[in-house]
């Protein structure tokens, strides 16, 4: 399984040590690292393995984002050389810079879906690309087996939330979701989290303001309009609701006017009242009627041990929603 039919040489590598571990840093062809790395199945009779196998989906989803072009980038994959590969420096003066001369296959740690996906993409566009990599000397199995266990469990992600604030520019729900947190006359600018870290009176993250802008906006009309027109309507319908309930709104304890399900209700609601007042040529807004129809339901009652105390999910949205759009909007009531 490790074995190579010849030894194959990298060039211009850098040795270095990392917590007293030899680590080797360089680049190699895509067809090389495919050839010069194998993969541990956790099914392996030793006992020794601990690979899943490889998910087919998030490996083409690898390819395609390098069909992307210049802008796919991506992180170095993981290599135990199982002390199978020897460095050699060029000269004495420059003795941490060299070759590596790889007698047998290193153990791919992390980067077997990266990996497929490049098998992938070459495959398909009949071209090579340069893969970076970071080799540890050596490992025994358990060593191997315990970095790969933290580097998949204690590791974790960005988060969805941040994820979102770094597409600001190339997503407009993203940017105006952003906005929304970020702006001080917004409703959500002194109870938003731009990192998806909740924490007293920040409540609602930027992926929950995404999920709701998905809801509000969905209508063909509004579609349409550019994504600073999307901003100014929902600042204009969040803000008269905030108005109308000012306590409520910032009082996430005893109302639940704020909470998820409930935002996420008041996003449907607005997207019947969009559709109805957003003309379809975008030469109108009518903002009037808007503050009508928010207006009509003054009186509901938002109180956490009220008819809402039980309302959660989805579903709980959809039905409060139902509920507000025959308050707000009697004819469409059936």
């Amino acid at each position: 399984m490790s074995i190579l039919l010849k030894q194959h040489v990298i060039e211009n590598v850098l040795q270095y040590k990392m917590r007293g571990k030899v680590a080797y840093l360089g680049h190699v062809a895509a067809s090389d690292a495919i050839q010069i790395t194998y993969v541990k199945p956790y099914d392996l009779p030793s006992g020794k393995g601990y690979q899943r196998p490889v998910d087919t989906k998030r490996a083409n989803d690898f390819a395609l984002y390098l069909s992307k072009g210049d802008n796919s980038l991506f992180t170095p994959i993981l290599l135990n050389a199982e002390s199978k590969w020897d460095f050699v420096p060029y000269d004495k003066y420059r003795p941490s810079y060299g070759r590596l001369l790889c007698k047998e296959k290193a153990s791919l740690m992390d980067g077997q879906h990266r990996l497929g996906g490049i098998k992938r993409y070459i495959q398909e566009t009949n071209s090579e690309i340069n893969i970076p990599f970071l080799a540890l000397h050596y490992l025994d199995e358990d060593e191997e087996i315990q970095l790969f266990d933290t580097i998949n469990t204690k590791a974790k992600g960005i988060g969805v939330s941040l994820s979102r604030y770094l597409r600001r520019h190339s997503d407009d729900l993203s940017w105006i979701a952003t906005e929304l947190i970020l702006r001080n006359d917004s409703p959500f600018f002194n109870i938003g989290t731009i990192t998806g870290k909740r924490n007293a009176g920040r409540h609602v993250t930027l992926q929950n303001l995404y999920r709701v802008l998905e809801l509000l906006l969905k209508s063909t009309n509004v579609s349409n309009l550019t994504k600073e027109e999307k901003l100014m309507l929902c600042l204009f319908y969040f803000n008269g609701l905030k108005e109308i309930f000012s306590q409520e709104w910032m009082d996430y304890k005893e109302y639940r006017i704020t909470h998820i399900v409930c935002l996420n209700a008041l996003a449907i609601s607005g997207s019947e009242i969009f559709s109805e007042l957003v003309s379809v040529d975008k030469k109108q807004i009518d903002y009037i009627r808007i503050t009508k129809y928010v207006k009509k339901i003054k009186k509901f009652d938002w109180s956490s041990n009220g008819n809402l105390k039980y309302i959660k999910g989805f579903s709980g949205s959809k039905t409060l929603a139902s509920d507000l759009i025959a308050q707000m909007m009697p004819e469409k009531a059936d």
